[in-house]
């Protein structure tokens, strides 16, 4: 059975070499991963694409656009907009660029770059024209053999871990070993890592859970209250156990924190952007002037007509996923498919 499991020793005593890390990409949870690495003295560099912000954060140790409380202290040179420059000695990579933006981010790299290296996920959504995870990504692009890719899960979000509030993560990978040690590298006296061998569950599961949160957002903004929320993610949990089944059929506890918890924390949290542009789309915003709005991704957007895609062959039942997806890409009015979505939940 996959279970996430603790890993207990506290302590930064790495076996062999320290990691040498990147953190690829400049939003609030690249941020966040980037204090929580310095905090805990792990040799960190940041790559971004904006040159301003960069030089914002060389001056003044703070991201001006995301997280702006958040002290960054880290060398000049240890931050930078030269891709190739932040992957030279590193020993492991932690992506946390959006998933829409992914591919253009390292279409410059060649295919052979990360094959020392450990690629580690903080995405949280899936290549869009192609419906890949990003481990399957980074295995069908750059030859990433499955037991050199990790995940990083929640149940966290960034504006939490960055006020240093009490904070859980799952790491999650093949090679159990590499997890514990990304463990070490990330835990400190505010947050606490798990480890799960579970990785294409949990990160079906970190997808999904921003169709739900999107979901939860549109029925906020239609007016509908606490009791129905209750039972809309009450369903959403039985939808993703039976699709993570269809999918990839382990013995796993869906109600673990990297599951149940993902989806509570987005669903209802007043920090999740999935949850903040649904609530938009119910109360009638188009999906375009929603996103312009909001300057943020919203990876529920894009992972609905992935999932969409994806369940044409595996046939589940998913009728809020289903309902999303009309919503968003159909143009079908929010208020009518929630009526009709209301009679199927129960």
């Amino acid at each position: 059975m996959s279970q996430p499991r603790n890993s207990s020793d506290s302590s930064h005593c790495f076996v062999g070499d320290a990691p040498r890390i990147a953190v690829l990409g400049g939003g609030s949870w690249a941020t966040a991963l980037v204090k929580i690495l310095l905090d805990n003295r792990v040799d960190v560099r940041w790559w971004m694409r904006n040159s301003e912000t960069v030089q914002f954060i060389r001056k003044y140790h703070h991201n001006p656009r995301y997280l702006p409380a958040a002290t960054i202290r880290m060398k000049s040179s240890a931050i930078g907009t030269d891709l190739d420059a932040c992957l030279k000695g590193v020993t492991h990579v932690v992506v946390a660029v959006p998933s829409a933006f992914l591919k253009v981010a390292l279409a410059s790299l060649p295919r052979e770059v990360f094959q020392d290296k450990i690629v580690i996920s903080a995405v949280k959504g899936m290549i869009p024209d192609e419906n890949l995870l990003i481990g399957q990504y980074f295995l069908r692009h750059f030859d990433l053999p499955d037991d050199r890719f990790l995940l990083i899960g929640g149940p966290c979000h960034a504006e939490e871990a960055a006020q240093e509030k009490l904070s859980y993560l799952t790491i999650s990978g093949r090679d159990a070993a590499r997890a514990e040690l990304l463990a070490v590298a990330l835990r400190n006296r505010y947050i606490n890592v798990s480890v799960s061998e579970d990785t294409e569950g949990t990160e079906y599961a970190a997808i999904m859970k921003n169709i739900y949160a999107v979901a939860g957002g549109i029925a906020n903004g239609l007016g509908y209250g606490d009791n129905f929320m209750a039972v809309l993610v009450s369903n959403a949990i039985i939808e993703l156990k039976q699709f993570l089944m269809s999918i990839y059929p382990v013995r796993r506890d869906i109600k673990g924190s990297a599951y149940l918890g993902d989806l509570l924390v987005t669903a209802y949290s007043q920090y999740s952007r999935n949850r903040t542009f649904g609530t938009m789309i119910g109360k009638g915003y188009s999906v375009r002037s929603a996103q312009l709005e909001m300057n943020m991704v919203a990876e529920g957007y894009y992972a609905v007509r992935c999932i969409h895609e994806i369940n044409r062959i595996k046939m589940c039942s998913l009728p809020i996923a289903e309902t999303v997806y009309r919503i968003l890409y159909e143009g079908n009015p929010p208020r009518d498919e929630f009526q009709k979505l209301s009679q199927r939940l129960h």
